[in-house]
């Protein structure tokens, strides 16, 4: 009898197992298998972030950029040693053309182009050649001798504008290419880094006093370079090339496109930069004073003119102005280059520490007037 009730439950569990699957009976897919994937190639990396190549950054940026050829009429010396007896005895005296070579690179379609002022500086004759060898004379429209910048205007079509990058994102140790004119050889290719950032006259070993913020770099630069564009790997003008360290080699120097791009309207508008005026007397704020305050940078207020922007908007002898349209102050150097590009007639924004409060005044500028109130 056993063994019939256990022959029994074998062929219900049988007959049970060999049921068809409802369509609500829950199924297990196996996966499909994944296709093997071909092996990248493994490419052998000796430093990282260096490329391998700078032949696409380069066939970006060489339409841009053109060879300058400027002549200056230059008075030669007397020969009889003073000045005014060559008229006396009747020789007639002579001008000889002073010849210079230089670079410079296109902005827009318009037919502006930039330069070095000391390429272009007092030339009675201008011309400008572009990468495919067609020639257009130029003139001035515009120029600063004080960070040796010169805006010039060519009649001529089919111009390829460079891109200007941002030079305040450049890091030290970024590569860096210079092109240019280097003793006539056009349109020619050097390669380096950022060496360093924020150089002025000082470490140029120049004598006077200005707005420098030089980029230093060891990509080669040569007279003829002048004026030529400072790129980076994405082949975005970042400076332009505008002096050497005579010393020594691999000391280039470039000033900023940033700096470039702030006085650019006012070329275009007056031929000249105006310089805004606030109304004040500065001084370095001192290392003791800056440590008790606990702040880093600023710059302190001497002495405030009557009836200045100033004194108008509300700024006070011993305020320390640590910002200034939103840009940090650094150095009164600073401070002198932001007030100068803000525009006459324009509204600023002053941020200024008082009584170890900080304040935001908004004061207009104007142009520095002949004679100073105090």
């Amino acid at each position: 009898m056993g063994w019939r009730i256990h022959l029994s439950i074998c062929v219900a569990l049988l007959a049970l197992g060999c049921r068809p699957l409802s369509d609500n009976t829950p199924t297990t897919e196996q996966p499909a298998p994944i296709p093997r994937q071909p092996e990248e190639p493994k490419v052998k990396v000796v430093y990282p972030n260096v490329p391998g190549s700078f032949v696409a950054t380069v066939k970006k940026i060489k339409p841009s950029v053109v060879n300058i050829f400027a002549a200056q009429l230059v008075r030669q010396r007397p020969r009889f040693g003073w000045p005014g007896l060559e008229e006396f005895f009747g020789v007639p005296q002579r001008d000889r053309v002073q010849r210079s070579l230089g670079s410079g690179f296109v902005i827009d379609n318009q037919g502006y182009v930039l330069t070095n002022y000391h390429v272009v500086e007092r030339a009675h004759q201008i011309l400008v050649q572009l990468e495919d060898r067609r020639d257009a004379p130029a003139t001035v429209v515009g120029a600063d001798q004080g960070i040796d910048l010169a805006l010039l205007h060519i009649e001529q079509t089919g111009l390829a504008p460079a891109t200007l990058g941002n030079s305040d994102n450049l890091e030290v140790g970024e590569w860096v290419m210079a092109v240019g004119n280097p003793f006539g050889l056009s349109h020619t290719v050097t390669a380096g880094i950022v060496s360093a950032k924020g150089r002025d006259y000082r470490d140029l070993g120049l004598e006077r006093p200005g707005f420098q913020d030089f980029i230093q770099t060891d990509a080669s630069i040569n007279p003829g370079n002048s004026g030529g564009p400072l790129i980076n790997v994405l082949g975005e003008v970042v400076g332009m090339n505008t002096a050497i360290a005579a010393a020594g080699q691999g000391l280039g120097f470039a000033v900023p496109i940033n700096m470039i791009k702030a006085i650019l309207p006012q070329l275009k508008r007056s031929g000249r930069v105006v310089p805004a005026w606030l109304g004040i007397g500065i001084s370095e704020l001192p290392a003791e004073v800056a440590h008790q305050l606990g702040i880093t940078s600023g710059v302190l207020i001497t002495e405030v003119f009557a009836d200045s922007p100033a004194a108008r908007g509300g700024l006070r002898e011993r305020d320390i102005i640590v910002a200034f349209n939103g840009e940090e102050v650094s150095d009164a150097s600073k401070l002198g280059w932001l007030t100068t590009t803000a525009g006459v007639g324009s509204e600023v924004e002053v941020k200024v520490l008082r009584e170890q409060k900080l304040l935001q005044l908004t004061l207009r500028v104007t142009n520095r007037p002949q004679r100073l109130n105090r």
